[in-house]
């Protein structure tokens, strides 16, 4: 497992702020615990995805999962506040949308999902009530990343945990990257580690689940990626190169991401070739027109004619809106896109207990 080091002497001064931080969200979960502000529930099913850490557990492809297997039997909305995004206030995200205008997640997952009813508000509760009245015969909505918006009470939690860096080795922000105390695991009846080795040890399992040490009425499920087919970015989105045969001619690869961990996608592409040249930006990372010549320089210096760019899904949405690239950098500019698979048999398990609560809390089964 990964971890970051940072001197201790700098944890030693953070640590009356941690304290400080901790007893705010203490303070203010117990409020919600004791009733004393009331979140408001609804009469539809609700789920939400989300983790008690900071950074990349994988909340995006795991929403896209959900929509995947509730889409085909149900009507489904997503909603999430749309991180970074530059607007305010509820907002329709259409395949038209921006990432300015809409976060560059949501506007992944309805690219994705064309169909499917996806819109941002930082107010959780104000866009629940709009999207049940523009439609008011969706049968379930999937709050992204709102394990800590407490003001909305969703009919079930799942919560995400790092694999590679759970919990229970970490510690209160800014000392660690834990948002909340670990015992507020209790609020999600769904626990899933992310990012899980593909073929994971039994050993390793069961260490994993006493270290988590989950209440009985909680599920544990373990997720890994899985990498599907390279899609050009840009229009005219040509057939995307066979991966095989990029296996087989080992190109030459600028690696472009601004995701919190980049480690698993270089992972997946020295896979591919050994030769990768590396553009790294912070997570969530809003390009620039110099970061476009940046990638065109690098493009540029490698005279090699076997050479490919190649970034990750949320990247892609982000670099969309530059339509002046260099015809020859742009033909040779692919994402590719993750999913989420899990172990074993546990998919059939984890798909069975998402639709049986769909099914169970439909409006039709309720009264309003």
């Amino acid at each position: 497992m990964v971890r970051e080091r940072r001197p201790a002497i700098v944890n030693v001064l953070l640590f009356p702020f941690m304290l400080l931080y901790g007893l705010a969200v203490i303070v203010r979960n117990a409020l919600f615990d004791w009733g004393v502000i009331k979140p408001v529930e609804f009469n539809i099913p609700v789920i939400s995805v989300g983790n008690i850490t900071v950074g990349g557990t994988g909340k995006t492809p795991h929403v896209e999962y959900l929509v995947s297997i509730l889409s085909r039997e149900f009507a489904v909305a997503v909603l999430s506040r749309g991180y970074k995004r530059k607007s305010s206030g509820f907002a329709w995200v259409t395949t038209d949308s921006t990432d300015e205008q809409a976060g560059d997640e949501p506007l992944q997952i309805k690219m994705k999902f064309p169909g499917v009813t996806v819109a941002v508000d930082e107010k959780r509760v104000r866009g629940i009530r709009r999207l049940l009245k523009v439609y008011p015969r969706l049968d379930v909505v999937i709050l992204d990343d709102a394990f800590q918006h407490r003001y909305v009470k969703p009919g079930l939690s799942i919560m995400l945990v790092d694999y590679n860096r759970p919990f229970y080795e970490d510690r209160l922000l800014p000392v660690g990257r834990l948002r909340e105390p670990a015992w507020e695991k209790k609020r999600a009846p769904i626990v899933i580690a992310t990012k899980s080795p593909n073929s994971l040890k039994p050993i390793d399992r069961r260490l994993m689940v006493k270290n988590l040490n989950l209440y009985p009425f909680q599920s544990l499920y373990f997720s890994t990626y899985s990498y599907g087919h390279m899609r050009q970015v840009f229009p005219p989105h040509n057939p995307h190169p066979d991966e095989d045969s990029l296996r087989r001619s080992k190109p030459r690869i600028i690696m472009v991401t601004g995701i919190a961990t980049p480690r698993n996608f270089k992972r997946y592409l020295r896979g591919i070739s050994t030769k990768i040249t590396e553009l790294t930006f912070p997570d969530h990372h809003r390009f620039k027109k110099k970061d476009i010549l940046k990638i065109t320089e690098k493009f540029n210096e490698i005279e090699d004619e076997n050479k490919i760019i190649l970034t990750t899904e949320k990247d892609a949405v982000r670099l969309l809106k530059f339509d002046d690239i260099p015809p020859e950098v742009k033909d040779l500019f692919y994402y590719v896109s993750i999913e989420v698979a899990f172990a074993g048999n546990e998919g059939e398990r984890f798909n069975s207990q998402i639709i049986r609560y769909v099914r169970e809390n439909k409006r039709s089964h309720l009264i309003c």
